[in-house]
């Protein structure tokens, strides 16, 4: 038999889960240190010397430092990570509904209608219904710019 042969069979199956186990629990403890370590840092309640006393307490004496913060600041700490999750979303769906909403104004529509107008795309009257939407605020120019296409390369 040779060697990983021999191994493999001096390796029982319950030591092979108790390794994975093991694994298992030091890479949740990084992670868990990386969390502390970031949330001391992104603390806006904690002055310098105190962010400074819980990062050397965590570095120095890592699973005591990790284990105090999380008993003592623990709920703060997911308080803090709601707070910062909610306001990430309604900075997005602020972003996407000035996104979704367009950018531009009615002058600027109507600016652009005129443009179009002008260049012999749309006829006046297409322009007048255009700018009827843009005023009333149901429509976009571009609407009345693609509909003003077509007739014009008839």
């Amino acid at each position: 038999m040779d060697a990983q042969t021999y191994l493999a069979y001096d390796y029982p199956l319950l030591g092979a889960f108790w390794t994975m186990l093991m694994i298992f629990l030091w890479v949740m403890w990084f992670v868990l240190l990386f969390r502390v370590v970031i949330d001391v840092l992104r603390d806006d309640g904690l002055n310098g010397w105190t962010k400074a006393g819980w990062l050397v307490f965590c570095i120095v004496l890592p699973f005591l430092g990790v284990l105090v913060y999380v008993i003592v600041r623990g709920r703060d700490m997911g308080r803090r990570e709601t707070t910062r999750a909610r306001a990430q979303q309604e900075e997005f769906d602020a972003y996407v509904r000035k996104t979704a909403a367009g950018g531009s104004s009615s002058v600027d529509e109507l600016a652009r209608l005129s443009e179009i107008r002008d260049r012999g795309a749309i006829t006046d009257e297409e322009f007048r219904r255009a700018k009827e939407l843009v005023l009333s605020g149901h429509g976009p120019a571009e609407h009345a710019g693609r509909a003003g296409t077509g007739s014009a390369a008839r």
